[in-house]
C-alpha cells in the first residue's frame, strides 16, 4: 500500500444519472462532487478539481487545471486523449476498459450470425416487399466448425471467445505479447505471427485499440493474406484498416463480407463505396451502446476512488507511451 492521497473535489463532465451521483456522494461523504455537462460550467469548476470523469482534457483544459491529478475516462479508447501536454503533466489517466466487453462481444456475434443466415439479403428483400427465397441456399453457412481469429485479447476479445466457442467455433487469439490462453481460445500467437494464421480463419475480428503499433495494421497485404471468402469485423478503430484496400477486397470477391462498427473517417461520408456494397454491414459506431454501461462503470469508478485515497494502484491505468 502506498501513501494516502488527498482527493477533495471530483468533477464529472457529462450528465451522469442522479442515482449514480447520489450513490457516489453516499459512498464518499467527504468528497465534493460536481456534475458539469455544459462547457462553461466545466471550465469554471476545473481549476478546483483534483480529478475529473469524462472524455479527457484538451491542452486548454490542462492549462487551467492546476490541481488536477487524475482523469478517469468514460470510454476505453484513449487515442484522442493522449497529448504531449497530458504526458508532460504527470496526471494519472485511467479508462473504463472492460465495461463494454459483454455488449460488444454480443454485437460481434450478431454480425457473424447475420452473415451466416444472410440477414442483409432478407432485410433488403423485405424493404422491396420481395419474397427473397429463390436463392435461399446460396451463401448460407454455419459457424459451427469454422475458425475465428480474434486480433486483440483484451476484455472484449476474451468476452468474444467465451461466446464463440460454445457455437462450435475454433478460436485463435492474437496478442502483442505471449501470455496465458484465455477461456474459449484454442491457441494464441503474437502479433508478429498474424500473417501465418490469417489463411486459417473464416472470420477475423479486430478488437484492438488504436496505437502507433496498430494503425494501418490491416494494410493491403494483410487483407489479401486473409482466407478467400472470409469475413472481417472491426470494432476497434477505423484507422487500423486500409479502407481502400478493404473496399477492393470486398468488391473483387477476395473477402466474403465485412461487419464494420468503425470507419475512417467518422461519420462515414455518404459517397463512400462501403454504403452500397451488399456484403457489408455498417453499424455506425454503436457496438458500445448498452443500458447497463454505468451499472458496470460505477464499480470501476468507486474502486478507483478508494484506491486513489488509500494510495494503491488504480484499475485500468493507461500506459501513455503505449497508448492504451
Amino acid at each position: 500500500m502506498g501513501e494516502p492521497r488527498t482527493l477533495q473535489t471530483l468533477l464529472i463532465r457529462f450528465p451522469l444519472e442522479e442515482r449514480f451521483v447520489q450513490r457516489l456522494r453516499e459512498r464518499f461523504p467527504d468528497l465534493t462532487i460536481h456534475v458539469a455537462a455544459e462547457d462553461q460550467e466545466f471550465r469554471e469548476l476545473l481549476p478546483h478539481a483534483d480529478a475529473i470523469v469524462g472524455w479527457g482534457a484538451n491542452p486548454d483544459d490542462l492549462a487551467i487545471a492546476s490541481r488536477l491529478r487524475w482523469i478517469q475516462t468514460v470510454g476505453a479508447g484513449v487515442d484522442g486523449i493522449i497529448t504531449p501536454e497530458l504526458v508532460a503533466s504527470g496526471i494519472l489517466l485511467t479508462n473504463n476498459s472492460g465495461v463494454h466487453a459483454p455488449n460488444i462481444a454480443e454485437h460481434l456475434m450478431a454480425l457473424m450470425l447475420a452473415f451466416a443466415r444472410r440477414l442483409p439479403h432478407h432485410v433488403r428483400s423485405q424493404d422491396t416487399h420481395t419474397w427473397g427465397r429463390e436463392s435461399w441456399g446460396s451463401g448460407v453457412f454455419e459457424l459451427n466448425g469454422q475458425t475465428l481469429l480474434v486480433v486483440g485479447l483484451g476484455d472484449i476479445g476474451q468476452a468474444l471467445a467465451k461466446r464463440a466457442a460454445p457455437f462450435g467455433m475454433n478460436v485463435i487469439g492474437v496478442r502483442r505479447r505471449e501470455g496465458p490462453i484465455p477461456e474459449g481460445v484454442s491457441r494464441v500467437v503474437t502479433q508478429d505471427s498474424l500473417a501465418s494464421v490469417l489463411p486459417d480463419a473464416d472470420h477475423v475480428a479486430i478488437c484492438l485499440p488504436l496505437t502507433p503499433g496498430t494503425q494501418g495494421l490491416f494494410d493491403r497485404a494483410t487483407i489479401y493474406g486473409m482466407k478467400s471468402g472470409s469475413f472481417l469485423y472491426n470494432i476497434g478503430r477505423g484507422a487500423i484498416v486500409d479502407q481502400l484496400a478493404l473496399i477492393d477486397a470486398l468488391s473483387d470477391g477476395r473477402l466474403g463480407g465485412a461487419g464494420l462498427d468503425v470507419t475512417e473517417p467518422e461519420p462515414l461520408p455518404s459517397d463512400s463505396a462501403l454504403w452500397d456494397l451488399k456484403n457489408v454491414i455498417i453499424t455506425s459506431h454503436t457496438s458500445g451502446v448498452t443500458p447497463n454501461y454505468w451499472d458496470r462503470a460505477i464499480l470501476i469508478l468507486e474502486s478507483n476512488i478508494d484506491r486513489f485515497l488509500s494510495g494503491n494502484e488504480l484499475l485500468n491505468v493507461v500506459d501513455l507511451a503505449a497508448g492504451y
